[in-house]
């Protein structure tokens, strides 16, 4: 529905309409618990070598200063800069600016409500906890220097950076994606923890909809012919699309991104990428990424690439699954494993916590009512909280490994999650299960997705609802995020009810 179309008694948009009277509870800046968050990421008070000091001209990703980033921009022959950050869909907002003006430090701002609309751009009424600021104010955007790169797809010299968000007095926003991971990472910090990650993201390849009336269906591959399913590890389904996978490959490497491997999965024209394990922050903002450039390869071959679910009806969904543990800050050694290699306390605490909290917070993994078709019975996804050792049935498995290497893989999270949020939320249920010793269920070597039962929230409703009872996700995620999010939720499943589909017009239009 256009902004047009909206009945009176939704958000105004302006300023000026906003009740002043209104209660702001819960949408203020907090700060973020742990280290504070510097204005400008720059660190140029570095003692470096005169070889080290010229490096970050040679750099596809990162520099440590604004002197540096004006000497790196210049090399390029940029001209523009795209300033940009994740909203609460991951969507990619922000400002585009000459380069020289970015350089000289000039200020860049985002309205507050901006972070407040949902996935079709509606402003939802307030409910719950869920109040809009009464002046929609201006949070302002902080360049993460460490994330300036190229944008290869581009014909005119480009670069981007993604930003922070901090309120006026400088303190993080709390209800900003990135701010949230953040705030996660600190309650780890403060205990001595280092959470690693490395997600794995699905994705179909589409041809081109102009329609949204017509089903997606597969693209034609070099073969001529249409891809079909089963077509899993298949090399021949990936050379399908080799002058993609080059295009992706390009332009993930002039932007530093380092993909470990790609696969086709099982649906028709449905491939994987893995990324390699590190920081939360950093791969969330690799995700982040490397949506944009996979759908920008896609484009300019004439065809789309969606992480939606569930894009196609009868096919498999589209999962994010993250592979997790968790290292002492000081000694690096992985604490899921004891020094004798047998699996700690801590590593069961962690899958007790999984189970525990997970289908509450699942909607920050499954985050629209399309994410719930794909977490249906029989359609592969997990729809259980059972875990098990290298058991893909599960939603939590333990891949085999070395000790060091020992890890726990949420197989929950679709495609379509704010990779930030489904990072966040997974590293938080676990970090709740270590610090309340909570044990878990004994391990399954058992099918469990097959016997009809899912012990998840069945729609986005009642995901919402789960997120809004759990008392401790308002200390780990913030007050403000808890209420916004579920507020924007409840307005995209009203923006949803208003659509009527091909299942009512085929069975209720002339047998009701």
């Amino acid at each position: 529905m256009s902004s047009t179309d909206k009945p009176k008694s939704s958000r105004p948009r302006t300023p000026e309409r906003i009740d002043s009277r209104r209660r702001a509870s819960g949408n203020e800046a907090s700060a973020i618990k742990g280290a504070p968050m510097p204005v400008k990421r720059d660190l140029a008070h570095l003692k470096l070598s005169a070889e080290e000091t010229r490096a970050f001209l040679e750099s596809k990703r990162g520099v440590r200063s604004m002197e540096e980033a004006r000497e790196w921009l210049a090399l390029r022959g940029i001209d523009d800069l795209e300033c940009i950050t994740p909203d609460l869909a991951g969507v990619a907002r922000g400002k585009m600016m000459p380069a020289k003006k970015f350089v000289a430090n000039t200020s860049l701002a985002l309205p507050s409500a901006l972070f407040m609309h949902t996935i079709s751009g509606e402003y939802p009424e307030e409910s719950g906890d869920f109040r809009y600021s009464p002046n929609d104010g201006d949070l302002k955007l902080v360049p993460d220097l460490s994330t300036l790169s190229l944008v290869p797809w581009e014909n005119d010299p480009t670069a981007q950076v993604i930003c922070d968000l901090v309120d006026q007095a400088g303190a993080a926003v709390g209800y900003t994606p990135r701010n949230v991971l953040r705030r996660v990472m600190a309650l780890y910090e403060n205990r001595g923890w280092k959470p690693v990650v490395a997600p794995e993201i699905e994705f179909y390849l589409v041809s081109r909809n102009v329609d949204p009336d017509y089903p997606l269906v597969p693209p034609i591959g070099r073969s001529g012919r249409q891809i079909q399913s089963g077509q899993s590890y298949s090399i021949g389904g990936v050379n399908e699309f080799d002058e993609l996978i080059d295009d992706i490959y390009d332009f993930s490497d002039a932007q530093g991104l380092e993909i470990d491997t790609l696969i086709h999965e099982e649906g028709a024209a449905q491939l994987e990428i893995n990324l390699r394990h590190g920081d939360p922050l950093e791969l969330a903002d690799q995700v982040f990424m490397f949506k944009r450039t996979i759908r920008e390869a896609a484009l300019g071959q004439d065809i789309y690439a969606t992480f939606m679910a569930k894009p196609i009806q009868g096919q498999p969904g589209s999962a994010m699954h993250i592979h997790q543990s968790v290292v002492d800050a000081r000694t690096g050694q992985n604490i899921f494993s004891n020094e004798d290699g047998t699996a700690s306390e801590l590593f069961y605490h962690f899958l007790g916590g999984m189970q525990r909290y997970v289908p509450s917070a699942l909607i920050m993994m499954a985050p629209y009512v399309n994410s719930y078709r794909r977490l249906t019975y029989g359609m592969g996804a997990p729809t259980n909280r059972a875990w098990g050792f290298d058991n893909r049935t599960t939603a939590f498995r333990v891949p085999t490994s070395d000790p060091a290497g020992r890890r726990v893989e949420n197989r929950l999270p679709s495609s379509d999650a704010n990779p930030y949020l489904a990072i966040a939320a997974s590293l938080a249920c676990g970090y709740l299960g270590m610090v309340e010793a909570i044990q878990p269920d004994d391990p399954t070597d058992q099918t469990v997705n097959e016997d009809g039962e899912i012990e998840l929230p069945r729609g986005l409703l009642e995901a919402v609802a789960a997120f809004e009872g759990e008392d401790h996700f308002r200390e780990v995620f913030s007050r403000e995020f808890v209420a916004t999010y579920a507020g924007v939720k409840r307005g995209e499943h009203e923006t949803f009810m208003q659509v009527i589909s091909p299942w009512e017009r085929e069975f209720l239009l002339l047998q009701v």
